[in-house]
């Protein structure tokens, strides 16, 4: 490879022939200043090119200076072309080789287009070149060797092409090289030494065929620790074998990223791993590694990413796990590990992912790990040798959306506290020996895709609330020993869906089942005694409920003196008197004042000596419709629950010290404030927090979908449609975990009469008389009141009010721009601004620091355009909610059932992290 080529003295004199020829017809450069070689030079690049569908190269004429074409940049002193950068513009052709001629080029940008053919040799003459970016295109051949000719090159980006061949020796004489990156692509062979690259930073040779599989493949390893400034070392998806040097050790410590996983790595483990103390991310997974996990890994404190799974990895998990209080991401999974679950794990509470599958692991499941808040993405300890019950901390997964702990030998009654876990979506329990009926609180995890029960001891009837879970596409409850009938509709009408073969006593169910019908025969005396005590109870609970309903109503319309209380959760504060909500504020002092709105001011209070949070509601009485506000709110949450509702504890309604009429409502707390503080923090929070607050990508999704949740619930599942009427940011309150609750109720309508009562009351919170807040309210009105004085769709009306409201919510969300923003006047609103800027420039106008989270994060080895790619895909998604919901007509608008399915959809697909293989999850980055 160190010869040059027979036909590289015909190129060179071609090429000053082809130059001396359009010399005599392009004279006008030389009156225009400048050089007329790179002018001469970007025309032979355009004519190279035959695709151009944006005609961003129609700039490239002799109307005016090259130097002011699209895409190039030139020295100020000299004005000689220094950058040439047409990145993602589509562009097909071939590289000319008169590139070589642009003698002062130190940034060439040419990824992501569908340039052909090879890398022409010609670059190798450019001895100022620094930035090579080539990635994401069509190039083929081999890298010319003569690329060692640009001896000022800190960069080289060559992924995502058809390159193949091996990688030329003389990289390895670029003094100045920082980062190589030539991955996806065909290349064979060995890496070349690196001794000489004392600057490298970046290595990356993924997804090749690299190596050979021998013993010495990784010994050009060695070679890299000389490089003091080493951050990232990518070498996997190749061939390489053989053992991993103990010279890892002596890596920089600068190195964060290690990547060498899906080769044909064999040993130990090098014990010097635990030198690199900045590693954030290891993966060595899916080679043929055995030996023990170094104990001592719990030294590397700044690791993120641990992947060591399908290897031959034997002996305990180390406890020293515990100490990596950064981690995120844990997979363990398909090797020979045995003893206990470190309960350590349970210090990494930012961990999202726990994967130990397919291990040896014994003995129970410790509480603080199967309790952990954090755990979203998923949970797996399934085949292993796991006994005893499931712990009851279970519950605190509400965050978590894949839960396996299939095959082993756990047992005792399934913890009815698992159908707290509200986002999950795969639930496998089966070959275990759990026994007991499904609890009833099982009919919360509406979101559930696949839960499998199967081969278990489990009794009872089949709960027919599955049959109204309509995201279910396999329910497995086979070989277990459930009796009754069998549901029809729902899942249970397709018999691929619904599994139930192997229980005995069960009847009825679709004829594809091949169950016995049920017998409807005279009930047993038990039964009958049974069923008439459970009429009695029901009827007079009934009864109990409506006398206390109309006690309620009559000391509401009297407005006597003293204490009520409702809640929508049945766990009220009792005797909640004005003298305790002055004590809990402090006098309903300034200092405690959170918040405040149209009807009345929020402040926080403190009970039982510090013991418990809550937020205050007094109403202004003296306002117009504040006391209809108050039986408003009362009777939206009287009977409502859902996770992303504020819970309302009590109310109070009775007089102050002066004898006047007092009202207030008292809620939960909520620590984080609003959506509004985060998304339009005031000076003075700025100030209070000492760091701008700010809401990556997936938190804001993760919001938009409890919001969306929220108000699917009031409008689908209750059990009379509730109307809220004032969706907006300070509307929407974050706990601790940030997971959002929707508030404020005091302009809710149940659907029934929603439209009448908006048409004849006032709304307080705009000058307009429109219920609800200006900007966030849809526009049409006055046809809403038409339809409404001549009872027409009436429901559709009310909740597809909050459906406009939602979308311009989700706009301001991602854009970070309010509805009543000065740039929007005339007929330029939100929804038309993102309307217009779909799908190709959603990147102009989305909140700037959603990118600014992405480019932090290093935890994968996707290179930065590509990451913007996946980011704008999943924007341009969000954004077409928005606009659908937030259209003119409500006809055109989204319901809120099939916004939560999409939006869960986009999360999923953003987050990318789980891929099934065989019948076991298997995560990847």
């Amino acid at each position: 490879m160190g010869h040059h080529p027979p036909w590289s003295s015909a190129v060179s004199s071609c090429s000053a022939f082809c130059i001396l020829v359009l010399c005599v017809g392009s004279a006008s450069y030389a009156s225009s200043g400048g050089n007329e070689t790179d002018g001469l030079a970007l025309l032979q690049f355009k004519a190279k090119v035959f695709s151009d569908p944006f005609m961003i190269l129609s700039s490239w004429n002799d109307t005016v200076h090259y130097c002011q074409w699209h895409g190039v940049t030139c020295g100020r002193r000299h004005q000689r072309v220094t950058e040439l950068r047409l990145t993602s513009q589509k562009l097909m052709g071939s590289i000319s080789p008169f590139v070589g001629n642009l003698s002062f080029l130190r940034s060439l940008y040419l990824e992501n287009n569908s340039f052909t053919h090879q890398i022409p040799p010609e670059i190798g003459r450019l001895c100022r070149l620094q930035l090579l970016h080539l990635q994401n295109n069509l190039l083929g051949g081999r890298i010319p060797y003569n690329l060692s000719g640009c001896s000022n090159l800190e960069v080289i980006h060559l992924d995502d092409n058809q390159l193949f061949g091996e990688i030329p020796v003389e990289i390895g004489s670029l003094a100045k090289l920082k980062t190589f990156s030539a991955g996806s692509n065909e290349f064979t062979g060995n890496v070349p030494s690196l001794e000489k690259l004392h600057r490298f930073r970046w290595l990356a040779a993924t997804s090749n065929h690299l190596g050979s599989g021998k013993a010495d493949d990784l010994n050009f390893l060695c070679t890299l620790a000389n490089a003091t400034s080493l951050e990232v070392v990518g070498i996997n998806d190749n061939n390489f074998g053989g053992v991993l040097p103990e010279c890892i050790g002596n890596f920089s410590s600068t190195l964060t990223q290690f990547f060498c996983d899906n080769n044909k790595i064999s040993g130990r483990i090098p014990a010097g791993i635990t030198n690199l103390i900045n590693l954030e991310t290891l993966r060595l997974w899916n080679n043929n590694l055995m030996g023990n996990i170094p104990t001592d890994i719990g030294k590397l404190q700044r690791l993120q990413v641990v992947f060591l799974s399908e290897n031959n990895l034997s002996g305990n998990i180390p406890s020293s796990f515990g100490n990596l209080t950064l981690l995120s991401k844990l997979v363990l999974s398909n090797n020979d590990l045995q003893g206990n679950i470190p309960s350590s794990l349970g210090n990494c509470q930012f961990l999202v992912l726990l994967d130990l599958a397919n291990n040896r692991l014994s003995n129970a499941i410790p509480p603080q790990v199967i309790g952990m808040q954090s755990l979203s993405i998923g949970l797996n300890f399934s085949s292993n040798r796991l006994t005893g019950p499931l712990p009851m901390e279970v519950g605190h997964l509400n965050n978590v959306g894949v839960l396996d702990i299939s095959r082993n030998r756990l047992a005792g009654a399934i913890p009815s506290s698992l159908g707290s876990c509200v986002s999950l979506e795969f639930l496998d329990m089966k070959e275990n020996l759990f026994q007991g009926t499904i609890p009833s609180s099982f009919a919360s995890l509406r979101g559930l895709q696949e839960l499998d029960l199967s081969r278990n001891n489990l009794s009872g009837n089949i709960p027919t609330f599955f049959v109204d879970f309509k995201w279910l596409r396999l329910l497995n409850l086979s070989y277990n020993n459930f009796d009754g009938p069998v549901p029809i509709d729902g899942a249970f009408n397709d018999s691929s869906t619904a599994i139930v073969v192997g229980n005995s006593r069960l009847c009825g169910g679709i004829p594809e089942m091949h169950l016995p019908k049920c017998n409807l025969g005279k009930p047993t005396k038990r039964k009958w005694i049974l069923k008439n005590l459970t009429m009695v109870i029901v009827f007079g609970v009934l009864g109990v409920l409506i006398v206390l309903s109309i006690l309620f109503v009559y000391w509401s319309t009297k407005k006597e003196k003293g204490l009520t209380s409702s809640s929508s959760s049945g766990n009220l504060i009792l005797n909640m008197s004005y003298q305790s909500l002055l004590k809990a504020t402090n006098g309903f002092s300034s200092a405690n004042l959170i918040g405040a709105g149209s009807f009345g001011s929020v402040y926080k209070g403190i009970l039982d000596e510090g013991r418990m949070t809550i937020a205050v509601k007094v109403l202004n009485l003296l306002r117009h419709g504040a006391s209809k506000s108050f039986l408003a709110e009362c009777e939206a949450l009287r009977n409502i629950r859902h996770r992303n509702l504020v819970k309302i504890l009590t109310v109070c309604s009775g007089v102050d010290y002066q004898g006047n009429e007092f009202k207030a409502l008292v809620y939960e707390f909520m620590a984080q404030g609003s959506l509004e503080d985060w998304l339009h923090p005031t000076t003075e929070e700025l100030d209070s927090h000492q760091e701008e607050r700010c809401l990556g990508l997936l938190q804001r999704l993760n919001i938009a979908i409890d919001v969306a949740s929220a108000v699917e619930y009031l409008h689908w599942l209750c059990e009379a449609p509730i109307v809220h009427c004032d969706l907006k940011p300070s509307n929407v309150l974050l706990d601790d975990d940030m997971v959002g609750h929707v508030s404020d109720f005091g302009l809710a309508r149940f659907s029934a009469t929603a439209i009448h009562n908006v048409v004849s009351s006032t709304n307080q919170s705009s000058s307009t008389g429109i219920r609800g807040t200006v900007g966030y309210t849809a526009p049409g009105f006055l046809r809403q009141k038409y339809l409404a004085q001549n009872m027409v769709q009436q429901n559709e009306v009310s909740t597809y009010g909050d459906v406009y409201s939602y979308g311009i919510l989700l706009l301001e969300m991602f854009t970070r721009k309010r509805p009543t923003d000065d740039m929007f006047q005339g007929t330029l609103n939100l929804h038309s601004f993102v309307k217009t800027a779909l799908p190709q420039r959603v990147l102009e106008i989305a909140d700037p620091i959603l990118f600014q989270e992405s480019n932090g994060d290093q935890n994968t080895m996707n290179n930065w355009d590509v990451r913007i790619n996946k980011i704008q895909e999943c924007l341009s998604s969000i954004f077409g909610i928005g606009v659908a919901c937030s259209a003119e007509q409500m006809g055109e608008r989204m319901s809120m059932k099939d916004v939560v399915a999409e939006l869960h959809s986009i999360r999923k697909k953003l987050l990318q992290t789980r891929t099934h293989g065989g019948s076991q999850p298997t995560y990847i980055p």
